[in-house]
């Protein structure tokens, strides 16, 4: 363990919910990673909120709940946010009458359509497009997206990750699309939804209910956990068991308040 920035540890202990990353910081692929489940059963025993959170927009909440409770993590639907979901809060609130071309998993299809989002199966009738992370893309999906793009269509992305953390990868994700986009069109997304973007802080003190000052946000990675959780005023903790490594810590733009090995040694910390 370390603190990074003085005064942090005082701060852990007045924290009065959690977000805890997915990819890297409880699970690396099928493998549920230290601590994990210890640190879940923590902090119900103690009634503080917690959910689960991820830029990976391939699957819907459910089937993250699913793979959650299979692994012995005890998860309801509400400890769950996605960028997905977040995407689908924001085309509500701001966008509520958009015609949607959604390039996207059949998943993510899914949960668009439950959460009550227009989508249009012919691209000719959308006005919004919204990029997710598709692992069946194909170029007829890619060449209709960048044709509404050029036209003028309003352009959302669920994440910006440039690759997904998984075991043998990783894989080209919602972020490297976007820079084919761009080469295409010219043009980037008007909004981009997930972690580090402001629409997922929204989306997440929402869900959990608390003022960002009392969020402890825990993620692997410098560039999109800790750059939000600093920017939003949550306390940042940065956990190496996933993308970031001690020495990435040296002269970054993004420093955590607290760095952990694993979910683990933060469990032991609050034990």
């Amino acid at each position: 363990m370390r603190e990074v920035i003085p005064g942090s540890l005082k701060r852990l202990s007045s924290v009065r919910a959690f977000a805890l990353d997915l990819d890297g910081t409880t699970w690396l692929g099928d493998r549920l990673l230290p601590g994990a489940r210890a640190l879940k059963g923590l902090l119900d025993a103690r009634g503080i909120p917690v959910v689960f959170v991820t830029n990976n927009s391939s699957r819907g909440r459910d089937d993250y709940v699913k793979r959650l409770n299979r692994l012995g993590v005890a998860t309801h639907p509400r400890e769950v946010l996605t960028s997905g979901e977040a995407t689908i809060a924001f085309l509500r609130r701001h966008r509520p009458d958009a015609r949607v071309f959604l390039v996207g998993t059949p998943s993510l299809v899914r949960e668009f359509r439950d959460g009550g989002v227009s989508l249009a199966d012919d691209p000719s009738g959308a006005d919004t497009v919204v990029l997710g992370f598709d692992t069946g893309l194909t170029y007829r999906k890619m060449r209709d997206l960048c044709d509404l793009v050029r036209r003028g269509a309003f352009f959302v992305a669920t994440h910006p990750d440039i690759v997904c953390p998984v075991p043998g990868g990783p894989w080209p994700d919602v972020g490297a699309f976007l820079a084919l986009v761009e080469a295409a069109t010219g043009r980037r997304p008007d909004e981009v939804i997930g972690k580090p973007g402001p629409r997922m802080v929204e989306a997440l003190c929402e869900r959990l209910g608390e003022p960002r000052d009392r969020i402890a946000f825990v993620g692997d990675r410098l560039y999109t956990d800790v750059r939000m959780a600093r920017a939003a005023g949550m306390l940042a903790v940065l956990v190496l068991s996933g993308e970031a490594r001690e020495d990435d810590l040296a002269g970054t733009e993004h420093p955590p308040h607290l760095v952990f090995r694993d979910l683990d040694e933060l469990r032991q910390r609050l034990a």
